[in-house]
């Protein structure tokens, strides 16, 4: 039995959803790809998918499996790919996850960049706010602005730390006065980031260390473009990221409150699988992040 080949099958096979279009995709006779399946199954032991005459479908076994000889299949071509490329010019694709705020107002902007650079590279961009698996899922590269993070199946490369801050308009603070005390955020309107029966709790910290408070929400929502938006228009106090608040913060439309009190600190970092340090299409994007967002502070990322 070619191992590689019947890995390669038994993808197929569940990624279409049945031999014959796996037979289809692949140029092989489904009953071809049906003995590389049972071969599998045979030299494992255990049976990998559920066989109807309309479709089939993944066991749990198989489902694992998958997921594991997709990741190794994808190592390979890593490999092989960092081996061609040393010795051309960079190509092939480079598939990136990013938060949707960060993503629209500073990471598209530099990937054109980047593709202007290396236009044999091919650059697929998909914002979303949810933490998703990058292997898992098929990212090359996650970024993400968080806490520092520990996991052993991925590297986490930071870049830079990103400030966040207490802020609100100046005709905010002419209504309401400007809180003087980390307890005023508990009755003074606030604008959180979340979901609004629940409530919101922001951990702070202070001159006597840390600190969390229950605060007066009146407005949220799952984008903070959005909070910063209705922090201007004068509707309460936001907790925003200076690289989302920084232009109104420059200009005077918001202005910080509570300077003794800082939200934790975040940081912008790389996420990508041991392997993908071979390809040299991600060094490349590594070291251009580092240079773009990583040398000298601009407002809009720290301050």
């Amino acid at each position: 039995m070619d191992k590689l080949a019947s890995l390669q099958t038994f993808i197929r096979v569940v990624e279409d959803g049945s031999f014959a279009a796996a037979a289809r995709t692949i140029g092989q006779s489904r009953s071809q790809v049906n003995r590389a399946v049972v071969a599998l199954e045979d030299d494992l032991g255990v049976q990998l998918l559920n066989r109807t005459t309309r479709q089939v479908s993944v066991t749990p076994s198989g489902q694992a499996y998958y997921q594991r000889a997709k990741a190794i299949l994808a190592d390979l071509t890593e490999a092989e790919d960092s081996i061609r490329e040393s010795r051309e010019t960079p190509t092939g694709d480079i598939r990136i996850n990013a938060p949707m705020s960060f993503g629209t107002l500073h990471l598209g902007p530099a990937l054109v960049d980047f593709a202007r650079l290396y236009p044999d590279i091919r650059v697929e961009l998909a914002l979303n706010d949810h933490f998703i698996d990058p292997v898992a899922d098929g990212f090359d590269i996650t970024v993400r602005i968080s806490r520092p993070t520990e996991t052993l199946a991925l590297i986490d490369h930071e870049i830079i730390p990103m400030k966040r801050v207490l802020c609100a308009s100046p005709e905010f603070i002419h209504k309401h006065g400007e809180p003087g005390d980390i307890r005023d955020l508990a009755t003074l309107p606030c604008l959180h980031y979340g979901n609004l029966p629940s409530g919101a709790s922001w951990k702070l910290t202070g001159p006597d260390g840390p600190v969390a408070v229950q605060v007066n929400g009146v407005f949220c929502c799952n984008n903070a473009e959005v909070l910063r938006d209705a922090a201007v228009a004068g509707l309460g106090i936001a907790e925003l990221p200076t690289f989302i608040a920084g232009a109104e913060l420059q200009t005077g439309r918001l202005v910080t409150v509570l300077y003794d009190y800082a939200p934790p600190e975040l940081f912008l970092s790389l996420l990508y699988p041991p392997s993908r340090q071979l390809s040299s299409r991600i060094r490349l994007l590594v070291d251009f992040m580092h240079d773009r967002f990583g040398g000298q502070p601009r407002w809009d990322l720290v301050q």
